[in-house]
This record gives C-alpha cells, structure tokens and sequence, in this order.
C-alpha cells in the first residue's frame, strides 16, 4: 500500500513536517542543477529542455507543480557545431512541495549580486 510506504519513509526523519518539506524542495533543486547542467541545447529546443526538465522533476514524490526557464544565450543551430551547454547560471526555476498539509515553494535564479545560481525556500504554507 502506498500510505503503508509513506509512513515507514516518514518515519526516517526526526525532524518536522516542515522541515521534512523543505528538504524534499532541496533535492528537487539539486536535481534540476546536477542533472541537467552540461546538457547539450540549441534555440530550437530550449522549450523541449524546459519541458523536460519540468516532467522529470514532476515525477518526483510530494511535487505540485514544476516550472524551468533557461535564460540567456541559447544559441543558433546553425549547423552540427553550433550549439549551447546548459549552465547553473540559465535556470530560473520554481518548484512547489505538498507534504501532510504543508506546502514549500523552492527556487532557483542567478543572484547578480552573490553572482551565484542560488537555490532557496521562497514560501512555507500551512495548509
């Protein structure tokens, strides 16, 4: 059973819900830098990584809703050698958990300021 799995999972972690949720965002935001930085991309397929992107982190437990932008140079396809690799500093991403009446918005953005692809919490909802 699906809720038996839940609780024998929910039962690793000695912290809160809370706190359980805000870990989960964390690894949906490794996820989307780790996974997918390097990945080869041209103008003409930045949507189709974007939505891929998304799905693959939609797939994930306790994920409400997924959305990936990649900014910046997105290269022209010219020809065979003219392409883009995806950086940490392209993705603007938002990624919403839901776990036992708690809901965490994490995102990720390049911080001119910190000139750094930061991943933080946005938003914790009691539900």
């Amino acid at each position: 059973m699906v809720s038996d799995r839940e609780d024998l999972a929910g039962s690793r972690f000695n912290c809160s819900v809370s706190e359980r949720a805000c870990f989960e965002a964390g690894i949906k935001m490794a996820t989307i830098y780790h996974q997918f930085v390097g990945t080869p991309f041209c103008s003409r397929n930045v949507e189709e990584l974007e939505r891929t992107i998304e799905d693959c982190i939609k797939v994930q437990p306790y994920v409400l809703d997924a959305k990936v932008r990649i900014r910046g140079d997105t290269g022209n396809k010219e020809d065979q050698y003219s392409y883009t690799s995806l950086t940490g500093d392209m993705i603007d991403a938002v990624v919403r958990i839901s776990l036992d009446g708690t809901e965490v918005t994490a995102e990720m953005r390049y911080d001119d300021e910190l000139q750094y692809p930061l991943m933080f919490v946005s938003g914790i909802n009691k539900l």
